[in-house]
């Protein structure tokens, strides 16, 4: 699966747009790079930048972007109102799809100790790349902002974790940056019944973390603030951690509304604070009408949305990514104050190449019609993941056809789980139709590449093993995928509805063709490889994978049979 992080670097410049265009062309130039936003304030002249794409790139073009932003702003020029310490002043890597937090520690770490290598700025890592708890905080590495630097370079625990830890010439011009990682931050904004900000502003008292002032008498809103021996309010918490919240009202809609920023969804996910301040609305007579989400969102955020809803329904979950958005934006209300659009507001969709043209997209007739042309490609090894995606269909059809079976209520959520498996499967297969044809593809671009010198002849070869190593590896991954089907399938053939038995029997019959299909690709592409050993030890996996499907099939149609008889 495709990992994807997102990178928000913020630069000291906010004023001079060829300043800051020169930055985001550096990023731009990065290949797999999308650049989603460029934010400059001219009053804190910072600029706040977002792009995403896989973990290597995002680094590369952070790295760059850094680079840029200390040839071009002195910080010794620089006056803003936003606290700021260096040129790049923070670079933080957030997890999108497929790596965890713990990852984008471990990636700000090697980016940050690049920087102070390569650039020489000073590096504080922050956040979840921080070294020491304290560290985590921004504000305590950026205590005393760029103007202290002279002061904490040299004192032991005030050093920057790479770079230089020293105030010359060159660290002045660049200050130091602050490079670390978090979670997601989700903006969203609760729509409610109610033109009080008084009441908007009570509800965001109740969920946000930090909560509200104690007072003297609780019900008496004008009454004294309770304070500890320090002199400092006594907060009552609020019930959603990791939130900030306020109210306010907002004269194009004209209605009040709760905006919050959610910083932490792994334990606050949108789903569970858009359930909490609806609960909190209530208890004040004020309902929420719907959500407006302000920017970008991960994927997951509304898939687990919808997954919940639906649980809450007792419906299965195991039905296609289209249909479960339409039951997130529904649930919550994500289009009542403008359409929703997924290609517009989830990350995933936004960074999608939409222009490159996949077998997947085909109709079926075009599909077959692609197939039965004289172009080698699709073959028989995205035929036979094709087959596979079929299987796990099948598979998943019997799960929610069972799920939603009348009489069958108390058993409604052991089918979902199952067709919430069979649909990550079917993703996976489809996926891996157009990757063999891409795998089929390298290896034509090799017949390109020249051929005139002996190192050109060396490069040449090496690419060839290197391209048909690969393309014996993904119908593998296809045996591989595909022989996880039987899973579902005889979990379906022995439990499932049995009106639909036969459609678990032909999911059998379609995952043995699916790894015996990827398994003579495996072959006739091992066959290609100069190392022996390591084609050898392919083939011997594909005859283990072609046995086994072999005998569940049989064994499967033996039950299948079995019922229909």
């Amino acid at each position: 699966m495709r990992q994807l992080i997102e990178c928000v670097p913020n630069f000291s410049e906010g004023r001079d747009m060829t300043v800051i265009k020169q930055i985001t062309d550096v990023i731009e130039a990065v290949e797999g790079v999308k650049l989603l936003d460029v934010d400059p304030g001219e009053a804190t002249n910072r600029t706040v930048v977002t792009f995403v794409g896989e973990p290597d790139v995002v680094c590369e073009a952070a790295y760059r972007a850094i680079a840029k932003a200390k040839e071009l702003i002195d910080m010794r020029q620089h006056h803003g109102a936003h606290p700021r310490m260096g040129a790049t002043d923070v670079c933080p890597l957030v997890p999108v799809a497929n790596i965890t937090l713990d990852e984008c520690a471990e990636l700000a770490r090697k980016l940050g100790k690049r920087v102070g290598d390569e650039l020489g700025v000073p590096v504080y890592a922050y956040e979840s790349a921080a070294f020491t708890p304290e560290r985590r905080n921004l504000a305590i590495c950026r205590k005393g902002e760029y103007e202290a630097l002279s002061k904490r370079f040299g004192v032991k625990e005030e050093n920057p974790d790479f770079g230089p830890c020293v105030w010359n010439e060159e660290t002045a011009r660049s200050g130091a940056t602050a490079i670390g990682a978090r979670d997601f931050l989700i903006a969203v904004n609760y729509n409610l019944n109610s033109t009080s900000t008084r009441r908007a502003n009570a509800i965001a008292f109740d969920v946000r973390e930090k909560g509200r002032p104690q007072r003297e008498d609780p019900k008496n809103v004008t009454s004294k603030v309770v304070k500890d021996a320090d002199g400092n309010p006594v907060m009552i918490p609020g019930t959603l951690k990791g939130t900030k919240a306020i109210g306010w009202f907002i004269d194009e809609y004209g209605i009040a509304q709760v905006s919050m920023n959610i910083t932490d969804i792994r334990t606050t996910p949108l789903h569970v604070a858009f359930e909490e301040v609806c609960r909190c609305a209530a208890l004040r007579g004020v309902r929420v009408t719907g959500v407006e989400i302000v920017g970008l969102v991960p994927k997951s955020v509304i898939i687990d949305a919808a997954k919940y809803f639906l649980r809450k329904q007792q419906r299965s979950v195991g039905i296609q990514e289209s249909e479960l958005i339409k039951i997130a934006v529904k649930s919550m209300g994500l289009d009542e104050l403008k359409p929703f659009v997924p290609e517009e507001k989830i990350i995933e969709y936004m960074i999608e190449d939409r222009s490159a043209k996949k077998l997947v997209d085909l109709t079926c007739t075009g599909f077959a019609e692609e197939t039965a042309s004289e172009s080698p490609a699709p073959g028989g090894g995205s035929i036979s993941a094709y087959m596979g995606s079929l299987a796990a269909a099948l598979g998943t059809m019997v799960a929610n056809l069972s799920s939603h079976k009348p009489g069958w209520d108390a058993r409604w959520e052991f089918f979902s789980e199952w067709a919430d498996k069979g649909q990550a499967m079917m993703s996976q297969l489809i996926h891996l139709v157009d990757e063999d044809t891409n795998a089929f593809n390298k290896i034509m671009a090799v017949f390109a590449m020249p051929k005139g010198t002996a190192e050109e002849k060396a490069a040449r070869a090496k690419a060839m093993q290197d391209a048909t190593l690969y393309a014996t590896q993904v119908p593998l991954q296809t045996m591989k995928a595909s022989f996880a089907t039987f899973e579902i399938i005889r979990a379906m053939a022995v439990e499932g509805n049995p009106n639909s038995v036969s459609d678990a029997g032909v999911g059998a019959l379609a995952a043995r063709a699916a790894v015996l299909g990827a398994g003579l690709n495996v072959k006739i592409n091992a066959a290609g490889l100069k190392d022996r050993t390591v084609a050898d030890a392919l083939v011997a996996e594909a005859n283990q994978l072609i046995a086994d499907a072999c005998r569940e099939e049989a064994e499967i149609l033996e039950i299948v049979n079995g019922k229909i008889n």
